[in-house]
């Protein structure tokens, strides 16, 4: 279990260098001129991805299900006090594919964009680059205040 804040900021920073590395390769995948290649690749990223990040964090869906039934129940409510649906669920493609269509304008975008000669990979891939970071960088954030929530035995502030 996650005792202190150090060691949470350190899975932080941690999972934010794995995100960004991740992001790199959404964005490699994002100039490779086949028509939906890089909405495989990002679902595939973001399958085992998000899991991963919540593991960090000690909140995936095994791990919760060996807590005590009252600290997993209060791992939920503070989870979707902040709108999260990954944490301690079960991350399944179909789920993966509803979260990108949030940001599909932007991979929709970023798709049609690698068709344009020259700039337009570059546009394709600073696109699948972002989207890749924002998700994967929001879910970090909602982990990181709900394992803090924890730690501290207070509530976190709900998302904007």
């Amino acid at each position: 279990m996650i005792t202190s804040l150090a060691e949470l900021d350190r899975i932080r920073d941690e999972t934010r260098r794995l995100v960004t590395n991740r992001a790199l390769i959404s964005a490699g995948a994002a100039v490779v001129p086949v028509p939906g290649a890089d909405l495989v690749a990002d679902v595939g990223l973001l399958t085992t991805l998000l899991p991963k990040i919540s593991e960090r964090f000690e909140l995936d869906h095994a791990q919760i299900e060996k807590m005590d039934p009252r600290l997993a129940q209060q791992v939920f409510v503070l989870a979707t006090s902040m709108g999260n649906t990954m944490i301690g669920r079960m991350v399944t493609k179909r789920v993966v594919a509803a979260l990108l269509r949030r940001i599909g304008t932007r991979l929709a975008v970023g798709s049609v964009a690698k068709f344009v000669p020259f700039a337009g990979s570059a546009v394709a891939a600073s696109i699948s680059f972002g989207a890749m970071k924002l998700v994967g960088n929001a879910h970090i954030e909602d982990c990181y205040k709900t394992a803090r929530a924890l730690i501290e035995g207070s509530t976190p502030l709900p998302k904007h």
